[in-house]
């Protein structure tokens, strides 16, 4: 068992190597053959041809794309994602400053999502082709149905500017901006953190509404996929035989039904959460959410390729690593997959 777990383990490693290697050449090439003009975003429309051609030789985007290739990895490797034209900044300085956001932000939605999700699939399998099987399906119909932008700017409108129930865009109102010390970077830490109580309830009523409308779309996966592999653990013989024994419905859905069915919302609940961080980018432009989808929007349409390709590496290796997890947690959850690899 030793030696499979670390065969299989460099196996795996391996091949996320090569999967982000494959991930930063489409993102490099595609980014590099966008009709964008970086240089014109710096020196500006009136600048004179010799400066434009300075700029340009200086940016290293005289040279053919290999070449451009080489150093970006070069420099990748050495830890250097290059400098973001909008701000002037490191890029990994504004990732850093970006991206515990979008962590947050995605973090609280699958939460949500799953605390409701998964509870709804499964009562909607043990109540099947009922009102409640009916009223479950549609709430996940409905999910998947409408884009998220649509319920952003809805419940901005309902629930911010009709209702004030909600604080608006952005992570916390101008007022209170800055008063708390970024330690983590998601500000509901760091305001528990420094007990600054004031900062985070109002981080809550800013937080609140995006992450629930993000993890609307997560929930309606995860309340279908859980609703099915319910409904195929309840016609095994070991579910006929406890209902048999008299076992309760809680007893069969805590010993019984919850560890058949962990290996598969393992891995539901790992490409939600990939999604998620994916997803954010809408969610973010809409509410002004200051993470990594509003920067690499930004970055887009300045042509500041830098920062958009680091952006991409950082959501696509996330992704990744969940799904690598996921694997492992085959492994250590479902005996019959170690048995079956080994």
């Amino acid at each position: 068992m030793k030696e499979f777990t670390f065969v299989e383990l460099g196996k795996r490693i391996g091949q996320l190597l090569v999967s982000l290697f494959f991930l930063l050449v489409v993102t490099f090439v595609i980014g590099r053959v966008l009709p964008t003009d970086p240089v014109g975003a710096i020196v500006g429309e009136l600048a004179d041809p010799a400066t434009y051609q300075a700029m340009r030789q200086r940016l290293g985007l005289d040279l053919p794309v290999y070449q451009q290739f080489w150093v970006y990895l070069t420099s990748l490797l050495q830890g250097d994602l290059g400098t973001a034209i909008l701000t002037g900044n490191p890029v990994i300085k504004d990732l850093s400053t970006a991206f515990p956001a979008t962590l947050e932000l995605a973090t609280l939605a699958i939460i949500l999502s799953t605390v409701i999700g998964v509870p709804l699939g499964m009562t909607a399998a043990f109540f099947r082709d009922t009102w409640f099987d009916q009223f479950a399906r549609v709430i996940s119909l409905v999910g998947h149905s409408i884009p998220v932008f649509w319920f952003g700017i809805v419940g901005l409108v309902i629930f911010y500017a009709t209702l004030n129930w909600v604080g608006g865009p952005g992570r916390v109102d101008i007022y209170l901006e800055g008063l708390v010390e970024p330690r983590t970077g998601m500000l509901l830490i760091d305001s528990l953190l420094a007990g600054d109580t004031e900062v985070f309830w109002n981080a809550v009523s800013h937080i609140i509404l995006p992450a629930c409308i993000l993890a609307y779309s997560a929930m309606a996966y995860i309340t279908r996929m859980t609703r099915s592999f319910t409904l195929e653990q309840l016609n095994q013989d070991y579910v006929v035989a406890a209902r048999a024994k008299g076992a309760s419905n809680w007893r069969i859905v805590s010993g019984h039904l919850l560890p058949n069915i962990a290996v598969q919302l393992v891995t539901v609940l790992a490409i939600s959460y990939g999604g998620l961080l994916e997803g954010a980018v809408v969610t973010e432009v809409v509410f002004s959410w200051p993470g990594i989808g509003q920067y690499m929007t930004n970055a887009l349409m300045i042509g500041d390729m830098n920062a958009v390709v680091a952006g991409t590496l950082i959501i696509g290796f996330i992704f990744m690593l969940l799904n690598f997890l996921s694997d492992l947690a085959y492994l250590v959850l479902d005996p019959r997959t170690r048995e079956v690899t080994a």
